[in-house]
């Protein structure tokens, strides 16, 4: 059974209420900046164990009755027609994408923000097909200067240019397909027209990393810096915090940076600034619901370690830069992480210097370290991913699971009629035909029967695997790493 580091229960009760109380500050009207994923949360659970991916929608369920939500997307983004990495969908079919789901879950989804719109041919299609759809949508635009330009800012010829978003419910979540959408700049332009329009009303900030009551160089928040490399953000002290308070409390870089212009934006819109620092603003309670630190250390550990192999893969194909490289090398160092504290990676590379073909191991949730080759029909993930089975059902390693009366035929269509140059099976295929055999063998349905079992176990493997069997461990749950090498010298690879 998988080690529990994080109380989910208690977070979904502690963070529903502390949005309460915040609501509760700014006379019943919050405008509440969701930063990362609201579902689908896997780096969190990944280095919490315990927290759910759904966790936040869950928490937002319990206060569906104030709830609004309103989705931003820049439309720069839907000009050039930016794709989410993790789903391969651009942007604005990702927005219709979340607002079924919210509604799906019950949640109101009020309307969608074009932010910085300059006349874009594609964001007047989207908007277009917005209002096809009954979808509520309004137009945010650029401003000259932003965000330092305070007095034009804050002005009828700054926030007063973009529509005035209309909202009925107390809590008005503002999220967005990816980062650089506009959620904050979407918040405090509300804030300017309530206050033209004389109500009352707030702003505040959910980010979940880093976490702030937790130590600058805790591995939670150095696993924080790991995923977000590429953006170049960095875990720093909130300076501003240590000054009001005498409190050590962590940020990043860009809210800290961004702070003292936020301070003159409140000041201009409200007549003074609610908060005294950056982490004033956040609402995460994330921290206080750690209830097994060690074991959300060593979760971190792994985390930093995946994004480390990760990025050296990316960097063999062009997709990562070098300074990336770099920089999360600089963070094992400072965590402590080393290859070795996942025993799959040495098992494969053994395991690949005894066979002299590529090579897999697996990590059971009991310890146990489980390998796959290369064969004539099986990939080395597809190998690997029977003999976990065979290993969680307690089925001899030595017996087949699928006959290769099962197995050749499949081969052969794959090289005679579908034009693949490798006959070896991939993982997904694998397991169709593990089903097959299934229908007539009972010990094969046993093996199919461990899938569930797999969630939550990693994986490594000797070369990069192909984007099919990778998305096929990735559905199971599993956490994949490889070594930055083809099993071939080919310029293509799918």
């Amino acid at each position: 059974m998988a080690k529990i580091g994080f109380d989910n229960h208690k977070y979904i009760e502690t963070q529903s209420a502390h949005i309460r109380e915040r609501i509760g500050q700014f006379g019943g009207k919050l405008y509440l900046e969701f930063g990362g994923k609201l579902f689908d949360d896997f780096h969190a659970s990944r280095v919490l164990p315990g927290f759910e991916p759904d966790s936040k929608i869950r928490m937002l369920q319990q206060l569906r009755d104030d709830v609004e939500i309103v989705v931003t997307i820049c439309a720069g983004d839907i000009e050039k027609n930016k794709v989410r990495g993790d789903l391969g969908i651009p942007y604005e079919e990702d927005v219709l994408r979340l607002i079924d789901i919210f509604q799906g879950m019950d949640l109101y989804v009020g309307s969608v923000v074009i932010t910085r719109y300059s006349g874009q041919p594609a964001a007047d299609a989207f908007l277009k097909r917005l209002n096809a759809l009954g979808v509520k949508a309004y137009l945010h635009y650029p401003i000259a200067g932003y965000p330092h330009k305070v007095d034009l800012i804050v002005s009828d010829q700054g926030y007063g240019r973009n529509d005035y978003i209309e909202t009925t419910r107390p809590l008005v979540v503002v999220t967005a397909p990816g980062p650089g959408s506009g959620k904050m700049a979407t918040c405090l332009s509300q804030l300017y027209h309530e206050h033209k329009r004389g109500r009352q009303a707030g702003y505040a900030k959910f980010e979940t990393f880093p976490i702030w009551n937790l130590p600058l160089k805790h591995p939670v928040n150095l696993a924080y810096e790991a995923a977000t490399a590429d953006l170049n953000d960095i875990n720093m002290i909130d300076p501003f915090h240590l000054e009001a308070y005498g409190v050590t409390t962590v940020n990043y870089n860009r809210d800290v940076e961004v702070f003292p212009v936020l301070r003159t934006i409140f000041e201009s819109i409200l007549g003074e600034c609610p908060y005294k620092s950056p982490t004033d603003m956040g609402v995460n309670m994330a921290g206080s619901c750690i209830v097994d630190d060690e074991v959300c250390r060593e979760a971190s550990h792994m985390e930093i370690l995946r994004r480390y192999y990760a990025a050296l893969t990316g960097r063999l194909r062009g997709t990562v830069d070098e300074e990336i490289v770099y920089k999360l090398e600089l963070l094992m160092k400072q965590a402590g992480v080393t290859p070795a504290i996942f025993p799959a990676v040495s098992a494969a590379l053994m395991k690949e210097a005894a066979t002299g073909a590529p090579a897999g191991a697996l990590v059971l949730p009991d310890g146990r370290v489980i390998t796959g080759k290369t064969s004539e029909l099986l990939g080395a993930s597809a190998a690997l991913l029977l003999n976990a089975l065979k290993a969680l059902g307690g089925i001899d390693q030595d017996l087949d699971l699928i006959s290769n009366q099962v197995l050749e035929p499949i081969c052969r269509l794959k090289t005679g009629n579908l034009g693949n140059k490798n006959p070896r099976l991939h993982s997904d295929e694998v397991l169709i035909a593990l089903c097959v055999s299934a229908l007539t063998n009972p010990i094969a349905g046993l093996a199919q029967r461990q899938l569930e079992k797999l969630k939550g176990c990693g994986a490594h493997f000797t070369v990069v695997l192909s984007a099919v069997d990778e998305k096929l461990y990735r559905r199971l749950g599993m956490h994949v790493s490889c070594e930055a090498k083809y099993e071939r010298r080919r310029l293509y690879y799918r």
